[in-house]
């Protein structure tokens, strides 16, 4: 049930921030809910990898090539869903900035501490 509640919640941030960021598009409400699946596959098979091949840019930044690791991760969500758009690169990162915050509170408020 955890799952379906984050998977809601990515999708209606989604929507939310494509509405309000320049640059972001969304087709449908279909195509935020695919997008919330899509970065949840990324996030669960495709970051780990990438943040074992750059670790030694991870620590010569002190953690901040993390955030840069999260905008490939929805550059490339935006490669694999068709109803999804981001201009450039700054605009995929401003993007998954807003949705990890966002994420983050929303999931600490609806999501069950078991």
């Amino acid at each position: 049930m955890n799952l379906v509640i984050k998977l809601l919640i990515t999708t209606v941030l989604v929507v939310v921030i494509a509405k309000f960021l320049p640059g972001i598009e969304v087709a449908s409400y279909k195509s935020a809910f695919i997008v919330a699946i899509v970065l949840a596959l990324l996030n669960t098979f495709l970051k780990p990898i990438l943040v074992f091949l750059t670790i030694p840019a991870t620590i010569i930044t002190l953690g901040l090539f993390l955030l840069v690791i999260n905008a490939v991760i929805v550059l490339i969500g935006d490669y694999l869903v068709s109803g999804f758009s981001i201009s450039s690169f700054w605009t995929a990162l401003f993007f998954s900035i807003i949705l990890s915050i966002s994420q983050s509170i929303l999931n600490g408020i609806f999501v069950d501490k078991k």
